[in-house]
């Protein structure tokens, strides 16, 4: 069976400037240095083999970027693509991290992407792409445009694959999103192509398929806002059997603020001095943001069941994170050095889901704002060789993310 991430259809990176509706406008992707925003988006998709339903999958793929500088037009893009998926089955819950790829990519006014070959990500492809002319409602024009995929694990190839189409656009005019009118554009695209790869097992010999979007834009924020997405994509492969991805995507593009990572923790201290909780959680300042270590916390033996005096615990946290809800959560699990890796892996996972499934049940954050990840014995803080150390290791970390 092909792995789901084959698709991860919902990244998609766009922009664009658009000005007052009453008159033919000229559109154009605009960013500054020092920009950060990210995208939220999420892939519903059924997979078919040789066309019998296999299974659903549910994908919430994150991505953080900034921009580091503008030369000649050409938007610099520094990025970090999270992909996470909820476990088979579950309706409810918190996605389960999958992969992370850290990326670099330039973008013109116009839309046109470029990317080293060095730089893998699980999808990328340059949609919207503008003409360079005035434009009114119920203009059309096309563009060309690949899908770029990473199918290092699927097929074995050593490189970024390119899978290129011709996008058909429409300028809709102004449709409603979430209480607000938005610009909105169409973009449609097909795909029918015969690979010339090989690889060690077996490859795809013909890719055929269809996208479908609708994309929403903020004239304030001078970003996308949302779009909307039905694909399908079908690869028949040298072993005779065909994949299929059937589903919808959809995806929010959030301009990032200022986080003061020092302000912030020195309040989360104060906080938790005050609830009278600073002996069992530690607040610090890392690379990703500020985090909260439940050191210590109590959990069944062996097991990822929450003792109740824990739960008591996570509904004062709760509060607190309630105090900074426009930022994305991390919660990342630890376990001491004892049993297997896999054993350890797999415990850590189970902690940090239960307590991110506590936070969404909670309605401290929605399940498409944390992800969730299990480190095992990997990060240790203390001498694994002691009981105390040991305790300490096993907890489960909230990091509230800056970007």
């Amino acid at each position: 069976m092909i792995n789901a991430h084959v698709r991860f259809s919902c990244i998609l990176l766009l922009g664009f400037f658009v000005c007052p509706l009453l008159r033919a406008e000229h559109f154009a992707y605009k960013h500054e240095t020092g920009d950060k925003f990210r995208i939220l988006s999420i892939v519903e998709e059924d997979v078919y083999v040789n066309q019998r339903f296999d299974h659903h999958s549910e994908i919430l793929n994150r991505i953080a970027a900034e921009i580091s500088g503008v030369n000649a037009g050409t938007a610099e893009h520094r990025a970090v693509f999270q992909t996470a998926e909820k476990a088979e089955g579950a309706e409810v819950g918190s996605f389960q991290w999958a992969r992370e790829y850290a990326s670099e990519f330039g973008r013109d006014t116009l839309g046109y992407l470029t990317v080293d070959p060095a730089y893998f990500m699980p999808m990328i492809r340059n949609v919207p792409v503008f003409p360079n002319r005035n434009l009114q409602v119920g203009d059309t024009w096309s563009a060309e445009g690949a899908e770029v995929h990473d199918f290092r694990e699927t097929f074995g190839l050593p490189e970024p694959y390119k899978i290129p189409f011709t996008a058909h656009y429409t300028f809709l005019g102004e449709q409603e999103w979430q209480g607000r009118r938005y610009p909105a554009f169409s973009v449609s695209y097909r795909v029918f192509t015969e690979p010339t790869i090989k690889s060690a097992t077996f490859y795809p010999v013909r890719i055929m398929g269809a996208s479908d979007q609708v994309v929403y834009w903020d004239i304030a924020l001078g970003q996308p806002v949302f779009y909307e997405e039905h694909f399908r994509m079908v690869f028949s492969l040298s072993n005779g059997n065909t994949i299929e991805y059937r589903g919808r995507a959809q995806a929010e593009i959030i301009e990032a603020e200022s986080m003061d990572k020092k302000s912030m923790a020195e309040e989360i201290a104060r906080e938790l001095s005050e609830l009278g909780l600073d002996k069992d959680i530690f607040v610090r300042e890392t690379d990703d943001g500020v985090t909260l270590s439940f050191e210590n916390i109590q959990f069944l033996g062996d097991s990822a069941v929450l003792l109740p005096e824990e739960q008591v615990k996570l509904g004062k946290i709760g509060e607190i994170l309630l105090r900074h809800k426009d930022r994305d959560i991390l919660v990342g699990g630890h376990t001491a050095l004892a049993g297997t890796e896999e054993s350890r892996a797999q415990l850590s996972l189970e902690r940090a889901s239960v307590v991110a499934d506590y936070l969404i049940e909670q309605n401290v954050r929605s399940p498409d704002r944390i992800v969730v990840r299990g480190y095992g014995a990997k990060r240790p803080i203390a001498d694994n060789r002691t009981e105390a150390g040991m305790r300490r290791n096993r907890r489960v970390e909230i990091t509230i993310l800056e970007n």
